[in-house]
């Protein structure tokens, strides 16, 4: 007998387990009962407030004021009043104020990364591996060309625009509040910002954070409400409106921007595909397709929703995906072992909810893997349909939510031609082993962002955005800079 056989592990394996509890407590987060808007450096009172509540159980969190017009006009008001200095002060001194952020969100990265999950639904182990170290690294990325604009601008002489108005959406409430905050700082300018109505907590504590960076009154100022807050923000007199959102509401603001020289940046919708080659590492592949997809929920703008697969190995593929979609744990988004957390709201799980039968009217094939859901709160199991045609609504619309659409193709042009079939230009993903193909298939994809053998992978450094329908304008890197800049010796609003 050899030694590796005398010393063999021979133990049962156990046919059937599950992680124990894990959640993450709460006790770091001191929410207020009520909150104002946060004005010129002060906490302001609202006339009127609405509750914003846990998707995870429904339970009310805090209440959160409406800003009215005319808060909106005092907000750009104060904004308008610190931009004459904020914008004249030496660009090392305005580094040194977002080196300060992004030092303060890293210490209080736990404290952020719980009231994340706790008001949007995301499971922690995102908040806290992936929201809030891109938050802080945006910051210390732009801090780092404060200074250097000139740099980043060969023979073009920078200035600041001014006041820019910044609408979020719910998904990725203090990574958009980063990429938007942190290149508008870098650059000179003064900020206006409305987050989303159903998660408005996070941008509300990092008024917290600019009070112990010490930042001037009226650099950053956050207005809270509904869907009229934004529209107020974007008819007001600021200088930019930079909006991430739905395609719909993009094109209700540019048309209300149209003519009266606001600079406009837009980051709307997606339908990725994610394309599937036969010489791909094929569980490698199938890791990225779940995290391309049901990551946060699938409430990603440039999620993988679509996935495109090659005849020859579509068998495989789709049972390797379905097994690994059974692993996934679906509950509490406070709990480290959650895998999907809760839908966001009971209006975007109706539009789930909607999608996911017309699917099923038009033909489509369902697989869910067994899960048991919370009764309380906002919930969806992660879904695949296969037996999808390229006219179904499910592979023509925006889901935003943790449901996959699987298609077929033969040839490498065959993919393309499905892939760009789509009103939508905001990301894509290539899996194959061939480097020439990647790069070909880059060339051809009509997306502003295309990932090769990974997905949803995000950096300061790297600019994001889209074509089409998905907007215009690019977030990230120098890209991000370049909207909230004026050059060679034009006009700046803002003076």
């Amino acid at each position: 007998m050899t030694e590796v056989e005398k010393h063999r592990d021979r133990s049962p394996v156990p046919a059937g387990w599950t992680y124990a509890p894990a959640p993450e407590s709460t006790d770091i987060v001191n929410l207020r009962d009520r909150y104002g808007l946060f004005i010129g450096g002060e906490w302001v009172p609202a006339k009127e407030h609405f509750t914003t509540v846990s998707p995870r159980d429904e339970a009310p969190l805090a209440e959160v004021g409406q800003a009215t017009a005319s808060d909106v006009e005092q907000a750009v008001a104060a904004a308008r009043e610190a931009f004459r200095s904020w914008s004249r002060i030496s660009p090392s001194e305005r580094a040194k104020y977002l080196f300060r952020i992004a030092r303060i969100l890293a210490e209080r990265a736990r404290e952020f990364a719980v009231l994340e999950s706790l008001n949007g639904g995301k499971p922690i182990k995102e908040s806290r591996d992936v929201d809030l170290p891109l938050a802080s690294a945006h910051f210390f990325y732009y801090a780092g060309w404060a200074d250097k604009l000139e740099y980043a601008f060969p023979n073009r002489k920078p200035k600041p625009i001014g006041v820019a108005g910044q609408i979020i959406p719910w998904n990725f409430p203090l990574l958009m509040l980063a990429w938007k905050i942190a290149p508008a700082l870098a650059g000179g300018n003064t900020v206006v910002l409305k987050p989303a109505e159903t998660t408005p907590l996070t941008a509300l504590l990092f008024a917290d954070v600019l009070r112990q960076a010490e930042l001037p009154p009226g650099v950053v100022n956050i207005v809270t409400g509904d869907g009229t807050t934004g529209a107020a923000l974007v008819d007001s007199d600021v200088d930019k409106i930079a909006f991430t959102g739905s395609t719909e509401v993009g094109k209700a603001i540019q048309r209300r921007v149209a003519g009266t020289g606001k600079k406009l940046t837009l980051e709307l919708g997606g339908k990725a595909a994610n394309i599937l080659f036969d010489d791909a590492a094929l569980d490698q592949a199938v890791e990225g397709i779940i995290n391309g997809i049901y990551f946060n929920q699938g409430h990603v703008c440039c999620a993988g929703s679509r996935l495109f697969v090659q005849e020859s190995i579509y068998e495989p593929a789709i049972e390797k995906l379905k097994r690994r979609m059974g692993t996934l744990r679906v509950g509490d988004p406070l709990d480290k072992n959650t895998d999907v957390g809760a839908i966001n709201s009971r209006e975007q799980l109706n539009r789930i909810e909607e999608l996911v039968q017309a699917g099923k009217d038009e033909g489509a094939d369902i697989y869910q893997p067994p899960c048991r859901l919370p009764e309380k709160g906002y919930w969806f199991a992660p879904t695949v349909f296969t037996n999808v045609a390229q006219s179904y609504r499910i592979a023509q619309e925006e889901i935003f939510g943790p449901v996959l659409s699987v298609l077929t193709f033969r040839t490498p042009e065959e993919a393309v031609e499905k892939a760009n079939n789509t009103p939508y230009g905001l990301s894509a993903g290539v899996w194959t082993e061939k480097g020439s193909r990647i790069l070909w298939m880059a060339q051809q994809l009509r997306a502003g962002v295309v990932w090769a053998n990974t997905f949803n992978r995000f950096d300061p450094t790297s600019p994001f955005g889209g074509y089409k329908e998905s907007g215009f304008g690019r977030e990230g890197g120098m890209h991000g800079l370049e909207p909230y800049l004026a050059f060679d010796g034009s006009e700046t609003f803002g003076g």
